[in-house]
């Protein structure tokens, strides 16, 4: 008899302090990173001893599948990966297959790895299997699911803070809170190793630019926590004034456009999610004015409803 496991896993919002959880910059200046999962999903199917079901044609995802079956040693799986998100667009979906494939491999053995280490053996896959650069925090919100304040220091360590968010809260955010997908892919892995090489030559304006976000990001999970979402949208609008000075790549035309109607439109934040260069960008209106910012922004790209994945990667089936 075939065996069918699924599991699923979300996609994330990046708040601020992204690039401080990719080594050496965690290791030596340390790192803290504020996100939130999100209902954009990597979903897998692993079925054992069945016939041979359809594959991602995403080159990337397969690049994941494969190399997560070799470090789980399966030949008699066949996987399948389907996405409700855009791909390479900011919101840490490469991650989050890895995630998901890993809990299902997992689960197909019988066992159940802890989020902690379903993520860091994701980001193992990623980095030194696939020589993908990149950091920890999209792999722990695949993992974790919900808001995270994540600290990361010397060695790998991550302390890993759960934000409790009560139900207006969430309410909050799904109302106000918009991601538009520009309709820019890009490939952050070039800007990533732009931005890493600037800091290990010592660019002294790059390193008190990654200080900065790190310390913005430090006051993220407060603000979160007291559901002050207008002190959130403050301080992410800060967080872009320093992550676009970041590379000339990361900003573009078109998300500055985003950026400025919404602002014009009286959204309280705004920011490119991810290492942008393309993908999407997140705009905050305030409770007043969430009509007029989503009709300035709308015709700039495809708006993605969601709402916040308390659960992390999970099994389906």
């Amino acid at each position: 008899m075939a065996e069918t496991i699924v599991t699923r896993a979300p996609t994330r919002i990046d708040f601020g302090g992204g690039w401080t959880d990719v080594p050496p910059i965690s290791d030596e200046i340390g790192g803290f990173v504020c996100n939130i999962a999100i209902s954009r999903y990597a979903t897998v199917t692993v079925v054992r001893g069945g016939e041979q079901v359809a594959t991602t044609t995403e080159s990337v995802d397969r690049a994941i599948v494969d190399a997560a079956s070799r470090r789980f040693r399966v030949r008699d799986v066949h996987i399948d990966v389907h996405s409700d998100f855009p791909i390479s667009a900011g919101l840490g979906g490469s991650s989050a297959v890895g995630v998901a494939v890993v809990a299902a491999l997992s689960a197909s053995r019988g066992e159940r790895m802890q989020a902690a280490a379903v993520a860091e053996l994701s980001r193992e896959i990623e980095i030194n299997d696939l020589g993908i650069p990149g950091g920890r925090q999209d792999h722990y919100a695949a993992a974790y699911g919900g808001a995270l304040g994540l600290r990361f220091a010397a060695g790998g360590k991550v302390q890993v803070r759960e934000i409790g968010l009560d139900a207006r809260t969430r309410a909050e955010i799904e109302k106000r809170f918009f991601i538009l997908y520009t309709g820019q892919s890009r490939v952050s892995g070039e800007t990533i190793n732009a931005v890493i090489d600037a800091y290990k030559s010592g660019d002294k304006q790059v390193i008190a630019t990654l200080r900065h976000m790190k310390e913005i990001a430090e006051f993220m999970p407060d603000t979160l926590a007291n559901g002050d979402l207008d002190a959130l949208g403050r301080l992410v609008t800060q967080q872009w004034k320093y992550q676009r000075s970041l590379h000339p790549a990361i900003p573009t035309p078109e998300i500055d456009e985003v950026i400025a109607r919404a602002t014009q439109a009286g959204a309280v934040g705004a920011k490119a999610l991810g290492a942008s260069g393309g993908g999407c960008v997140l705009v905050i209106a305030s409770p007043s004015n969430v009509e007029r910012v989503k009709a300035a922004i709308a015709p700039l790209g495809q708006l993605l409803p969601f709402k916040v994945d308390e659960r992390g990667v999970e099994r389906c089936k």
